[in-house]
């Protein structure tokens, strides 16, 4: 009776762990608009793939001076990705390598 038991237990804590991992596959991170410019568009990428990924904002606008969490569900276990801001004028910037794991947070500044 004490294997059922144990194998139970070992069951319980395997279902227990995967939901764990699927909510590791996701990065969470903050962004926060300090810069005197509304983002029309927010593209990301992992650092090591050549085409940006979907517009996270979508037909959102960040305004300035606003934050918003953002989540990338991509699946990877990707940390440094790079970032193309595209603002209302058409203007482009985008910070390539940047190690959201590590920051948690990332800001868009006018300097």
């Amino acid at each position: 009776m004490s294997k059922n038991i144990i194998m139970g237990g070992l069951a319980a804590l395997a279902l227990l762990a995967m939901p764990a991992t699927a909510r590791a596959e996701d990065l969470t991170f903050t962004l926060t608009n300090a810069s005197s410019f509304n983002i029309a568009n927010f593209y990301t990428s992992p650092a090591n793939v050549d085409d940006w990924q979907e517009d996270v904002l979508g037909e959102d606008v960040m305004a300035a001076g606003t934050q918003a969490d953002v989540t990338i569900a991509d699946g990877s276990d990707q940390c440094v990705y790079d970032m193309k801001f595209v603002f209302e004028d058409g203007t482009e910037f985008v910070r390539e390598e940047i190690d959201l794991c590590s920051l948690g947070e990332y800001t868009l500044s006018d300097n």
